[in-house]
């Protein structure tokens, strides 16, 4: 979700904004193929020790790129509201970890039609949570979204079953997530924010997961090393997307992810698209849309 944009953002050029586009879908694909890897480990691993590796590669990426920028780390450490920051950071690897299982349990294209509602969740939030203006346009589009999440959730469809529980709750922590990052926006740059994710997560994820730590095949290493390349390499795609263009503009792009991933679970995991869930994901992601288009407008 975007903030409001800046002078430079909204004098973007054309081309600027079709580079963007490109990013943003490549952004997509990336993070579809690292999501496929993550349910291929956590299948056979426990899932806190193959998020805690992956968090162990992503804190060292933002260490890295932190000691880069003007400043250096100690600029990227120094965050006017460190208790959100960390509560963030928090916030994202649990959501991550759920996600995840998510994954293993209902499958890639069930699981993820249900998270495509977070959006809706961060507009019925951004009133109380934040005090933002939510308009009877959006509340209408987040109950017609919400009747989307009934209809895949409903008996007949894939995603039926108390499995469906875990990328629902993904959806609203990550909904939480996305409104404490607009909140400490206020006070930090996202730079700081991004430094205190990745940092954060790891020390998190190493407190429970080096509990779980199990022996991993040969092979296996080979896709855990593929799984944190493509989370540097989503990572990077996303934050040079959002620097070259603005974010509504591009943000729309970002439900693309289902797509690939539908490809995706269809070809590699042999799973099932119904009735149900073409329909309850088509009532979603339009909602979703609708909403993005309200806010980009109000802004």
């Amino acid at each position: 979700m975007s903030h409001a944009p800046t002078a430079g953002a909204t004098r973007a050029s054309a081309q600027d904004t079709g580079l963007g586009i490109k990013l943003m879908i490549a952004t997509t694909l990336v993070f579809a193929g690292q999501d496929a890897i993550s349910r291929h480990l956590a299948g056979e691993y426990n899932v806190m020790m193959v998020v805690m590796i992956r968090y162990w590669v992503f804190a060292l990426f933002v260490i890295a790129l932190a000691a880069r920028q003007p400043g250096g780390v100690r600029r990227a450490v120094a965050s006017r509201r460190p208790g959100l920051q960390v509560l963030r950071g928090v916030l994202l690897a649990a959501e991550i970890c759920v996600a995840v299982l998510g994954f293993v349990l209902l499958g890639l294209i069930g699981a993820h039609a249900i998270f495509a509602a977070y959006p809706l969740i961060v507009a019925a939030l951004s009133g109380p949570v934040l005090g933002e203006r939510v308009g009877w346009r959006r509340w209408t589009a987040i109950g017609i979204g919400f009747v989307g999440v009934l209809i895949l959730l409903s008996p007949g469809g894939t995603v039926f079953g108390p499995a469906a529980l875990l990328p629902l709750t993904a959806a609203v922590m990550f909904a939480f997530y996305s409104l404490l990052t607009r909140k400490v926006g206020e006070y930090d740059a996202p730079s700081v924010s991004f430094f205190w994710t990745g940092t954060v997560g790891a020390v998190a994820m190493t407190v429970v997961g080096v509990w779980f730590w199990e022996p991993m095949a040969p092979r296996d290493w080979g896709w855990m090393a593929m799984l944190c390349g493509t989370a540097i390499l989503a990572h990077w795609l996303l934050i040079r997307a959002y620097a070259v263009a603005e974010a509504g503009a591009i943000q729309p792009f970002s439900y693309l992810h289902l797509v690939w991933v539908g490809g995706i679970g269809l070809l590699v995991f042999d799973e099932v698209i119904t009735l149900h869930l073409l329909v309850g994901a088509a009532v979603v992601v339009g909602a979703g849309l609708f909403t993005l288009w309200r806010e980009r407008q109000s802004r």
